[in-house]
């Protein structure tokens, strides 16, 4: 992997929501990698136009394998839906559902700036930051707005709890089973106490998709998810 330089630092290549050839769909797989065993992920964007506004909907869902999914039988799902604007991504719903378990679920209520989490049979109100994003919409939001400076502030829920959090913003050259790719690597800068790494490579010739993500579960397990697969739709034939 190659480090490059982070100057002119306005990164990648979005999709304007003017566009008229936006995709109404795009999949994307990618293998998972534990220091336990290995997995499979697979993503879906759905974009749909409604009376000139666009709403989008992401399906993840991750399943184990091998003797992996020994350990860690079921899957999990998560689902991310809202409206596209000319500065991102603005959920109104997140859902993060493991295995048999009661999904955690966070509802964005933009009209009162309220986050309801709803999680282990509780719920709680907290204010809603402008620009909150979920732990989903957060790798699919810079497809439609660009990125730009060293670092970008945020606040992001995974339906548990609502984090403000710092991402520093470089650029690499990274190998991956589907080619050598140039991207923009987001690196979360983790404050005192904070065990929950979180890195996130987004292709900048495919409109700023996630194509590798590591990460620390709740568990303190390490992922890595690498891309194997994207395929971009333009119709509604899927």
């Amino acid at each position: 992997m190659k480090f490059l330089s982070i100057y002119p630092l306005l990164w990648g290549l979005s999709f304007s929501i003017f566009a008229t050839d936006l995709p109404t769909r795009i999949d994307i797989s990618f293998e998972v990698t534990t220091g336990m065993g290995h997995g499979e992920l697979n993503e879906t964007l759905k974009i749909k136009k409604e009376n000139d506004a666009l709403s989008y909907h992401i399906t993840s869902e991750a399943r184990a394998s091998g003797v992996f999914k020994l350990v860690r039988p079921g899957s999990i799902v998560r689902d991310s839906r809202g409206v596209i604007t000319q500065q991102g991504l603005r959920p109104s719903r997140f859902s993060d559902q493991r295995g048999k378990k009661i999904p955690s679920i966070a509802i964005f209520d933009w009209e009162n700036y309220f986050l309801v989490i709803q999680h282990k049979n509780q719920e709680k109100e907290e204010a809603l930051p402008i620009g909150t994003l979920d732990r989903l919409s957060l790798l699919y939001n810079y497809i439609f707005t660009p990125l730009d400076g060293e670092f970008i502030d945020l606040h992001v829920t995974n339906g548990r709890h609502l984090q403000q959090v710092r991402y520093s913003i470089e650029k690499e050259t990274l190998e991956t089973p589907i080619g050598k790719l140039e991207t923009i690597v987001l690196t979360k800068q983790l404050e005192k106490n904070d065990k929950m790494k979180r890195k996130i490579w987004l292709a900048t010739n495919h409109h700023m998709l996630p194509v590798r993500i590591i990460s620390t579960e709740k568990d303190g397990l390490e992922l890595e998810k690498m891309v194997t697969g994207i395929n971009v739709s333009y119709s509604d034939d899927k």
